[in-house]
């Protein structure tokens, strides 16, 4: 719907172009405002995620690598002192035969 006020036609174009330029200014800054969020966490040297991941991997598996040596030294252990004493032993003393 036009109006016949040659000034409410003009204010009207004003308006939509002032909207569009508005926009088009917030995505703007919106792209300078990500561009400097990268660059700051850029400077941070923070670990990616794919990083962090792999190290968390690779403590799983060490992890297990601990668990199985500490069974196997308890085993180990278990085994030692279950061993019998006095058979095929020599006594530290020699004792006289009469």
């Amino acid at each position: 719907m036009q109006s016949q006020n040659p000034f409410l036609d003009e204010l009207a174009k004003m308006t939509t172009s002032a909207m569009s330029l508005a926009q088009a200014a917030g995505e703007e800054a919106k792209t300078a405002f990500r561009s400097q969020a990268d660059r700051f966490v850029a400077d941070m040297d923070l670990v990616r995620r794919d990083e962090l991941e792999a190290l968390k991997a690779e403590i799983a598996d060490l992890k297990a690598q601990v668990a199985a040596l500490l069974k196997e030294r308890s085993v180990s252990a278990t085994e030692t002192s279950i061993k019998p004493k006095g058979k095929g032993v020599k006594p530290d003393v020699d004792l006289p035969v009469d």
